[in-house]
């Protein structure tokens, strides 16, 4: 097992990210009145149609 010496700054940039979108879902369930987030919206926070093939929505293009 090896252990970073104290004072290295060691960052992993999948799991800051991760916890940055984590950050956001609490802070859009926390505005919901209803008390839980839709599907649609849980994609909207995580920005999901931003990663698929084709652009916002998953539109194919010509």
């Amino acid at each position: 097992m090896s252990v970073a010496p104290v004072g290295t700054a060691v960052q992993d940039h999948v799991a800051l990210a991760e916890i940055e979108l984590c950050g956001e879902l609490i802070i859009a369930a926390s505005a919901v009145p209803e008390g839980r987030l839709s599907a649609d919206r849980i994609d909207e926070v995580l920005r999901v149609a931003e990663a698929l093939p084709g652009g916002p929505r998953g539109e194919t293009r010509n």
